[in-house]
């Protein structure tokens, strides 16, 4: 009988959380049908089964962390399947399978073999289809800044498919209730939080999905102040509760570390008025070429970083500590600081300096989106050469952003305020009110010296200042 080994999601991970198991004992399931959700350091990932046959058990229980190489499901021959069994539902087949259940068992998780080359999503069991769940909204992470300067939209909850909560255990009494209750993950996860068993909460959602409100109704309101990073004291009665550091708040926290006391960080600020590059951004969003494409003023910072690179090499390049060498890289891997409910992720557009504004604004759109549903997978977070923080997002002006490992610098963009600017006309000055934002630079002081900094700095805030100013570049 077959057990299915933890197998490593990719970058040399050597553990991973048992976040859902998608299928229950006595399931029959077909080669790359998803068998179970992880949590690794860096993201959530979907593993397909490498076998094909009836799940005869369940060897790791929600909740726990193991190595990888540990067994964590043992799949046997469909024959010895309950009669009542059903089928796992039948999932987007590798390219050149025939999809049937006596097919040999063959490895095609990443690493091991022949994968469909395709991007569609295989659905969730008991999700939507995927004809009619389509392409996931791609919300920008940033999005239209408010005369305040605070992007309210982009801090909500992402609207994701609902999908069943199944019990993983075996040889036990099932508590009463059905067997599959539809929620969406952020419900599950506050009922799991709140130690709630799903199936005994009355769902008043769409075709019978249980809501964030029939959770904290059936806690009598308890898990309204409650959230997964900052457990409510009402609910408990501590003073102090206590959350273990794993998944990406864990690798976060390394790496922020490791760079701080390795690099010398430098930050400079610089304050800009930015007013042409917003009605810039209104013109954009009414072309016909971005119908399709959320502008931000986001779009026009990250082109701006992508031209000032250009003329300073360095910020683009890696200081190569054990080869004793400068690496100056020919492409612009840009990356953009997405803060999610599982901690801070950096997924970085590959080649972004070969984009037309078109393209770079779909895949920010893209990249956010994926960000925020939690699916940013290890190869998207690895190999960027620059990053852009916002934090003007939250309505805040700046700040001394820390440099993402194995680059030599970081721009914040902060938040843009309508506010009295002196402005410079015929030899006079006079004050208007204009729309105002600051820049903050960290950089590596190894590589990237005050004179080199400040000039990038200055670029970019040229840009923003007047966008023509991109045709010098």
């Amino acid at each position: 009988m077959p057990e299915y080994k933890l197998p490593d999601p990719g970058e040399g991970l050597t553990e991973a959380e048992i976040v859902s198991w998608k299928v229950k004992v006595g399931d029959v399931v077909k080669i790359n049908d998803i068998v179970v959700e992880i949590e690794t350091a860096k993201s959530l990932v979907e593993l397909p089964s490498p076998y094909a046959g009836a799940v005869s058990a369940i060897l790791v229980q929600e909740g726990e962390t193991v190595e990888v190489g540990t067994p964590i499901i043992a799949i046997g021959d469909p024959a010895a399947a309950p009669a009542e069994a059903k089928p796992a539902p039948t999932s987007t087949e590798a390219a050149g399978e025939s999809g049937g259940g006596d097919e040999p068992p063959m490895k095609t998780l990443v690493g091991y073999g022949p994968r469909d080359a395709g991007s569609t999503r295989r659905p969730r069991k008991g999700g939507t289809p995927p004809s009619e769940a389509g392409v996931a909204t791609q919300t920008q992470l940033q999005g239209a800044f408010t005369p305040g300067g605070v992007q309210p939209q982009e801090v909500v909850e992402a609207d994701e498919p609902a999908v069943p909560v199944v019990s993983a255990r075996s040889g036990e009494p099932q508590a009463d209730g059905p067997l599959h209750v539809l929620a969406k993950p952020p419900v599950r996860k506050l009922a799991k939080d709140l130690g709630i068993d799903l199936r005994q909460v009355t769902a008043t959602g769409p075709n019978g999905t249980v809501t964030r409100a029939d959770v904290e109704g059936h806690t009598g309101g308890a898990a309204a102040a409650t959230s997964p990073s900052s457990p409510a004291r009402a609910r408990s009665g501590e003073r102090e509760t206590r959350e273990p550091i794993k998944g990406v708040r864990k690798m976060m926290g390394q790496a922020m570390v490791d760079s701080a006391f390795t690099a010398p960080h430098v930050t400079e600020w610089i304050t800009v008025d930015v007013t042409r590059t917003m009605r810039y951004v209104e013109k954009l969003r009414t072309h016909r070429d971005f119908r399709d494409v959320k502008v931000s003023p986001l779009l026009v910072v990250a082109r701006a970083v992508c031209l000032a690179a250009r003329r300073t090499p360095e910020v683009n390049a890696t200081w190569d500590e054990a080869a004793g060498e400068v690496v100056f890289k020919n492409y612009v891997n840009l990356g953009v600081a997405a803060a999610t409910p599982r901690g801070l992720v950096v997924p970085n557009i590959k080649d972004a300096d070969q984009m037309s504004m078109v393209e770079l604004g779909g895949a920010i759109n893209a990249l956010a989106a994926t960000a925020r549903e939690g699916k940013t997978q290890p190869a998207e977070m690895s190999g960027g050469s620059f990053t852009i923080t916002n934090v003007g997002v939250f309505g805040v002006d700046a700040g001394t952003p820390i440099i993402n490992p194995g680059e030599s610098a970081i721009l914040c963009f902060g938040a843009v305020r309508k506010q009295p600017w002196v402005r410079t006309k015929n030899g006079k000055d006079k004050v208007a009110i204009r729309s105002v934002t600051t820049l903050a630079l960290s950089f590596d002081h190894r590589l990237v010296d005050g004179e080199k900094g400040s000039r990038f700095l200055a670029d970019v805030a040229a840009i923003l200042e007047d966008p023509a100013n991109s045709l010098l570049f």
